[in-house]
């Protein structure tokens, strides 16, 4: 993607890429998807996901081609001549999402961004937008990769894994994350570490709230209620970074540990972190790495 087109961090703005399937607008934050591409040619795999369209060559990498159509109509695409694709990163593999056509790159507010209702297009909208051509879903491409490879959940091998320890149970962890199979993945993982005591919101604006209500009752003792702060970047309402900037501002709460977890950490990207005051910054699904950084946090 032509990184021109990528937000200063902290606006409470963010660019979606706005595209079409079955002629229903949806879109995407452009900052997961790294290019986008004319599908040419598509071959299918053996033993495959109805989900999965096939496997194409993209500059001598396979990557795999999700139906972007069946998985949100249950229409099988039976033909990807003028089909668009978008790349997008996730879990460190590039994966395709095959639209019908892309409309364009469209400039938000997150508070423009609005819940969506939970049994919309199965729970895969993190966010509705409202524009003069009417509604715009933004989809959930972290829900529909976890879905599709539930076998390979790196969150569910990870809970198998981890080692559990005491200390961690007197610890209260706050997170937030748009993403309700992500937050609940996370929770479980956290808790089989030994991390009992946590509480989860879906959007920016609700956990800077608490914290804020927090503060109002405990102020300088507010890690009396909370130590630590777990947060996605890309969040309805308010993002991640505005989140992080507002606490690291805050004369009180500035101290408060956040580690942002995203999809969104790459090489290019990390120092709009680093530029809102994030104490760690872990790529999902990094689940050991995250552990690891929370008891460095707040486990002295």
């Amino acid at each position: 993607m032509n990184q021109s087109v990528l937000l200063d961090v902290g606006t409470g703005e963010v660019e979606v890429i706005v595209f079409l399937v079955n002629n229903h607008r949806y879109c995407v934050n452009v900052l997961k998807a790294r290019e986008i591409i004319q599908l040419v040619d598509v071959r299918p795999a053996t033993d495959m996901n109805p989900s999965i369209l096939g496997i194409t060559n993209v500059r001598d990498k396979v990557m795999t081609v999700i139906d972007l159509s069946y998985i949100l109509d249950q229409k099988a695409t039976e033909n990807v001549k003028g089909k668009m694709a978008l790349v997008c990163e996730f879990n460190r593999k590039q994966v395709m999402f095959a639209v019908d056509s892309i409309e364009g790159i469209h400039r938000v507010k997150w508070s423009d961004i609005t819940k969506p209702d939970p049994l919309l297009k199965g729970g895969l909208s993190v966010g509705n937008i409202l524009t003069d051509n009417g509604i715009l879903l933004m989809l959930d491409f972290e829900k529909i990769i976890t879905d599709i490879s539930r076998e390979d959940n790196p969150y569910e091998k990870t809970k198998n894994e981890i080692v559990l320890k005491a200390e961690r149970a007197t610890k209260k962890i706050y997170m937030a994350d748009d993403s309700k199979t992500i937050r609940t993945l996370l929770k479980e993982v956290l808790t089989a570490a030994g991390y009992k005591d946590i509480h989860t919101f879906d959007n920016g604006k609700e956990i800077l709230e608490a914290l804020m209500a927090i503060k109002e009752a405990k102020g300088t003792n507010f890690n009396e209620e909370v130590d630590l702060l777990i947060t996605d970047i890309e969040m309805p309402i308010l993002d991640g970074h505005t989140v992080t900037r507002r606490i690291k501002e805050d004369p009180v709460l500035g101290s408060l540990p956040v580690i942002i977890f995203s999809s969104l950490i790459t090489d290019d990207l990390y120092h709009k972190g680093e530029t809102v005051g994030a104490n760690c910054q872990i790529s999902k699904p990094s689940i050991h790495e995250l552990v690891d950084a929370v008891d460095e946090l707040i486990l002295k």
